[in-house]
């Protein structure tokens, strides 16, 4: 710690010792660092927010969603100060009198982009803030001018949203005619000679493919018919087997024809034969005798006398309608089977035919199916534009607008006074003990016993004579006068620079 102490006041001794040298080099650094000061011009600062609302129920439901309005509105952000916006504003203001060529543009160009700055904050506001600094102007130009600038970024930014947009979406509609328009004439184009091959190949409409869907079609058709005429059939002859056992006449007993006396000599005799009455018995013999008399007799008189029987009537019936059933099946598996001959021979026939079919379908229904798809996408395209328009889905309102600054931005001018001030003394200082680590003096006993690895044995005090303390105390107060000028100095230039501040505002 003593060693610390030691050192700090070798170095003061030696500041100031050379105090004189350390004044003149802080004096110089000073005037030449308030002269850099004041000639820096004056940047005045113009800003302004902008809130952007999102939020559009009818957008929402036509697909506009809040991302996709985001994205527009981060784009109008990026682009805004894109080099044709900041050329608009060039040309726009007083900034363009002095451009004169291709040159002076991209020059204007490139320093009004590091003017202008467009910052996000939050979801819905935007910061625009405009700086002009230029040293042709004076402070009210340069102030006003950052102002316009400002003005016009707002400008842009409101035709960016509104006409930019509804000139992309005409532009994209416009479009979208002319593709439709071209799809149209190729669809008409691909209907016709879709309708002319058909008309010249009626057998081989829709290609290969369609042929086989046919053929597939026709024989599980055919398969079908197929069954329903085996069930008819078999339904038809249990209806012949039938009508063959069922009479076409009835007796009808009490009627007095030999028939019906037949029947009754029947009937007489199995009620015998159900009493339990055997062939040999008396009555049973004579009831047989009766039963064969009569059936002579029936048979002599031809069967006439009998009844139509209802039965085999609507058996008969039946009969007629299932035949004519099984008949209308026969002619409709004929023809089946003709028609898979004939797709069978087409296809064999016209094997080239048959892909040419498949391609003109394939090429109608693919520019069909673009048409379609371009046709919507317009008719969206045309609500979005009216929604956007007429409703306005992306709705903004300026919050501050642009003022006319009343004083600089920059450069801080107190503060850079105070700083250069601040650097010359650190440069004399620093000059100063600098040059006294050059020297070959010793300030104190203890560095010079460090040094040389000697004991010291003692030391000479400075004495001074009446006249040298006043000589001593007549420097002293020129040093004193000569720093405290600076000081005073750094004042003078503090007091002028918040005078004109206030001047200005």
């Amino acid at each position: 710690m003593n060693q610390l102490l030691e050192e700090l006041r070798a170095g003061l001794w030696a500041v100031w010792n050379r105090r004189w040298l350390a004044l003149g080099i802080a004096w110089g650094v000073c005037l030449l660092g308030w002269l850099a000061v004041a000639l820096i011009p004056n940047s005045y600062e113009s800003e302004t927010r902008i809130f952007v609302q999102l939020d559009d129920v009818l957008a929402e439901q036509i697909g506009i969603g809040a991302n996709a309005r985001e994205r527009d509105i981060d784009r109008i952000r990026q682009t805004l100060a894109s080099a044709v916006n900041l050329e608009t504003v060039v040309r726009s203001t007083r900034i363009g009198d002095t451009v004169t060529n291709g040159t002076q543009m991209e020059a204007a160009i490139e320093q009004l982009s590091e003017d202008v700055q467009v910052v996000s904050e939050g979801e819905n506001i935007f910061e625009i803030t405009a700086q002009s600094g230029r040293s042709d102007l004076s402070d009210s130009e340069n102030a006003e001018l950052a102002q316009t600038i400002a003005q016009r970024m707002i400008d842009i930014f409101r035709e960016e949203n509104l006409g930019g947009a509804r000139g992309e979406m005409a532009d994209s509609i416009e479009f979208l005619n002319e593709q439709l328009a071209q799809r149209e004439a190729e669809l008409a184009a691909a209907e016709e000679r879709r309708l002319a091959f058909e008309a010249a190949n009626p057998d081989l409409i829709g290609g290969a493919q369609a042929i086989a869907q046919q053929l597939s079609a026709t024989r599980a058709e055919l398969r079908s018919v197929e069954s329903d005429l085996g069930a008819a059939q078999a339904a038809l002859a249990g209806l012949d087997g039938q009508l063959a056992s069922t009479p076409r006449t009835i007796v009808v007993p009490g009627s007095g024809s030999p028939q019906s006396t037949l029947a009754q000599a029947e009937a007489n005799l199995a009620a015998m034969r159900a009493r339990g009455l055997t062939d040999e018995h008396p009555d049973v013999v004579a009831a047989q005798r009766t039963v064969s008399a009569m059936r002579e007799q029936a048979q002599a008189s031809g069967g006439a006398g009998g009844q139509l029987n209802p039965a085999y009537t609507s058996l008969q019936s039946m009969r007629v309608e299932r035949q004519s059933n099984v008949m209308a099946l026969q002619s409709r598996a004929a023809a089946l089977r003709a028609e898979i001959a004939s797709i069978n021979a087409s296809a064999a026939r016209e094997p080239g035919a048959a892909a040419e079919a498949q391609r003109i379908s394939r090429d109608y229904e693919v520019l069909r199916e673009q048409y379609d798809s371009l046709l919507q996408d317009r008719e969206e395209l045309r609500l979005r534009g009216q929604v956007e328009n007429e409703r306005s889905a992306v709705q903004f309102e300026v919050v501050d607008p642009p003022t006319t600054p009343r004083s600089p931005a920059a450069p801080n001018r107190p503060l850079l006074i105070f700083g250069v001030l601040l650097l010359g003394i650190g440069a004399g200082t620093g000059t100063a003990f600098a040059l006294s680590k050059l020297g070959s003096t010793f300030a104190t006993a203890g560095q010079l016993e460090r040094t040389f690895g000697l004991p010291v044995i003692g030391t000479i005090t400075h004495t001074f004579t009446e006249a040298g303390r006043d000589l001593r105390r007549k420097r002293f107060k020129y040093f004193a006068a000569a720093s405290s000028g600076l000081a005073v100095l750094c004042v003078i230039l503090l007091g002028v620079e918040m005078f004109q501040r206030s001047t200005m505002a």
